[in-house]
């Protein structure tokens, strides 16, 4: 089974796609490891990718996809895979298409986490971190003891500034305008699985398995 996962920030996307792949037994391929994996091995688009990497720039469309091909052309993929991060544009969407035409596969599902933004933020906005030891907490899922104090030190919790309200809504203001364009591409092609993200993550993984069942009859 060949699956796109998507979702904005916060959505719960990597603890779904680790129960997912563990189901499925499929690979969990993110564009961060592509890259990594890509560098290491200093393939030569790896070794490409590193020199736009280096200089702080964004990589080419062209030495990305040609990266997620030699991914997917690998044994590991051959029963199916989970790609998170990619694609993030409907031209990365196309190119895609082509590419696993030319693999002989497609996908078969676009599995889209849906949260509100106002859960999205409270989510992004609730992480704490001890100014001592470097413990982090989060308000609503794992809050300290004692509010604005960490429990394993005593050093006082602050909010880092990349998970502050105006920032996190503006980064989630950037990445649901190129979600939309993605999910009209893949409901247009009738790929597109729509899930609540705000249910319990046990019943999340549920729905998700019960939807693509319901679509394979």
């Amino acid at each position: 089974m060949n699956i796109i996962l998507m979702g904005l920030p916060g959505a719960g996307k990597g603890t779904q796609a680790a129960l997912i792949v563990e189901k499925l037994h499929i690979p969990h391929i993110s564009t961060g490891d592509m890259f990594r994996a890509a560098v290491k091995e200093e393939t030569p688009l790896g070794v490409e990718a590193k020199s736009y990497m280096d200089q702080g720039a964004l990589v080419p469309d062209r030495v990305t996809i040609g990266i997620v091909r030699d991914r997917l052309g690998k044994d590991d993929c051959e029963s199916g895979f989970l790609l998170d991060g990619f694609p993030r544009t409907v031209p990365q969407a196309e190119a895609l298409d082509e590419l696993l035409s030319d693999l002989g596969k497609e996908i078969d599902y676009v599995i889209y986490i849906e949260v509100s933004q106002q859960e999205l933020i409270s989510r992004l906005t609730g992480r704490r971190i001890c100014s001592n030891c470097g413990t982090t907490f989060h308000l609503q899922f794992a809050p300290p003891k004692v509010a604005g104090v960490c429990d394993r030190c005593g050093g006082s919790l602050y909010q880092r500034e990349d998970d502050q309200e105006e920032t996190v809504a503006k980064r989630l203001q950037i990445n649901q305008e190129q979600t939309e364009h993605l999910i009209r591409y893949y409901t247009a092609k009738e790929k597109l699985v729509r899930v609540d993200g705000e249910q319990p993550i046990e019943q999340v993984t549920e729905t998700i398995f019960s939807k693509i069942r319901s679509r394979t009859r």
